[in-house]
């Protein structure tokens, strides 16, 4: 079988769908009300479990990578050991329902084994909800496929980038400035022409280093993109605030002022000018 984990959060969105609304369907046609539920319910059912299979496989073929990942190993393992329990379940509530068609002439046989689908659909659903958070988990606590699913160099850079942003910014309200100011100089270091690293590395330098002096040079050197209208704002509140740092109240006011009529409706200056007076 070709390897198809680079489909699985494509695939588990199907069995999500199809499983939890299939056994909704099941159990209000149990119910007697609105007899369209019953033709539905067999249809999703058996579907959900073709898409479970689908997930289990996917899943199988997608977890090597993220296993490896430190620390993620028993997470991973829980999320598939989870999912083969979705599998299972669904592929017998799909058997059900495929039995049920076959001797659908028998009415009081396919009443019980609606009722059985109905039961073991539950049952499936709860283990469904288990395997999405585990899932989840894997994804957004250990990054489990975040920028490595595609296999692209550029895509595991964006990881990285985005890991050094989140850490310093931790970093920094744990009040462990230096070590905020050494991240942001190495995400600086793998994007030094992106506009926004320019502004974070100034901020860094001016709140992290406490040097005002290299932040407004740094900012004297900066293009600002002609496709970004507020990139002018963000530079000038940081100018503005490094003025301040800087012990030139002055030229903090002379630049707000300056922002105020080019953007008179921004509450981030607004509230600048405030601050200073």
């Amino acid at each position: 079988m070709p390897d198809i984990g680079v489909f699985h959060p494509q695939v588990v969105h199907f069995i999500v769908v199809l499983g939890l609304l299939g056994v909704a369907f099941r159990l209000i046609s149990l119910t007697g009300k609105f007899e369209w539920t019953g033709s539905a319910a067999p249809l999703l059912l058996i579907l959900a479990g073709v898409a479970s299979f689908a997930a289990a496989q996917s899943g199988a073929d997608a977890h090597g990578l993220a296993e490896r990942i430190p620390g993620a190993a028993d997470a991973v393992r829980e999320h598939e050991e989870l999912g083969e329990m979705v599998r299972n379940l669904f592929l017998l509530v799909a058997g059900l329902e495929v039995v049920a068609l076959a001797l659908r002439q028998r009415v009081v046989v396919v009443k019980w084994l609606r009722v059985a689908s109905g039961v073991v659909g539950l049952v499936a659903s709860f283990y469904l909800y288990e395997a999405a958070e585990h899932g989840g988990e894997v994804v957004y606590r250990y990054a489990g496929g975040v920028g490595t699913r595609s296999g692209d160099p550029a895509d595991v850079e964006n990881l990285l980038v985005a890991g050094l942003y989140h850490q310093a910014r931790l970093k920094r309200a744990a009040g462990d400035s230096a070590e905020a100011a050494r991240l942001t100089e190495e995400l600086a270091r793998h994007r030094p022409n992106d506009f926004g690293v320019q502004l974070l590395l100034v901020e860094s330098t001016l709140r992290d280093r406490k040097d005002p002096a290299r932040a407004l040079e740094a900012l004297a050197h900066i293009t600002l993109p002609a496709e970004d209208s507020r990139a002018a704002l963000r530079v000038g509140l940081l100018r503005s605030e490094a003025y301040v740092a800087a012990g030139q109240p002055e030229s903090a006011r002379a630049v707000l002022a300056a922002l105020a009529e080019q953007f008179p409706d921004s509450r981030w200056v607004k509230d600048a000018i405030a601050k200073l007076k």
